[in-house]
């Protein structure tokens, strides 16, 4: 599927926990309501499907993060971006970037759930000169380092400084953070980490 980056970006979340990173919304022939006609840049285009690469285990060590698998994240109906079936899950946006490519790739995945903590519990605890590992199916593994930590409110998420175009290799790491609104059942804001190969 072929998305545009450089659209507006909506987050989703059910009980607990956070269900969905942002993700790029597909062209409309006309936008919402609450969507301000303002143009917007264009991201990085995904891989030719002939590719077949994908990223296959996620390290963390700082937070204690090891995941051997990723699981692809597609677009839904709403045209959000989908979040992992499992809280214990960790996915990557198959329509961006593989990680170690040229582009930001994205990785998403839950910060917890009613039954507790979920992969990405302590992101928001990584700082500066951190180190993210994500091996491939091609065998190769990059090293991104963590340039900065941000929090954002879901109504103010930056399309443009996520899914924007990055120089070299980046790496956004997705969850949900801030205070937990009882009423909506949901985080009111999106914790977001920017990584790329600055020292690899």
């Amino acid at each position: 599927m072929r998305a545009d980056f450089g659209a507006l970006l909506v987050a989703v979340l059910v009980t607990a926990g956070c269900s969905a990173a942002p993700a790029p919304a597909r062209p409309a022939a006309s936008p919402p309501s609450s969507v301000p006609a303002t143009p917007m840049a264009r991201g990085p285009q995904p891989l030719p499907a002939a590719a077949d690469v994908r990223p296959v285990r996620l390290r963390i060590p700082a937070i204690g993060v090891d995941a051997p698998a990723l699981v692809p994240l597609g677009l839904g109906a709403d045209h959000e971006l989908e979040a992992p079936a499992k809280f214990g899950d960790v996915g990557w946006y198959a329509a961006g970037p593989v990680p170690g490519d040229a582009g930001p790739a994205v990785i998403a995945a839950h910060v917890d759930s009613r039954s507790g903590p979920a992969p990405f519990f302590r992101l928001r605890d990584l700082r500066d000169g951190d180190q993210v590992f994500v091996a491939r199916s091609d065998g190769q593994e990059t090293r991104f380092v963590v340039d900065t930590v941000q929090r954002y409110p879901k109504n103010a998420f930056p399309t443009d400084a996520v899914y924007g175009p990055a120089p070299g290799s980046a790496l956004r790491l997705i969850t949900c953070g801030g205070s937990f609104d009882a009423a909506k059942r949901s985080y009111r804001d999106n914790i977001v980490v920017y990584a790329s190969t600055r020292w690899g």
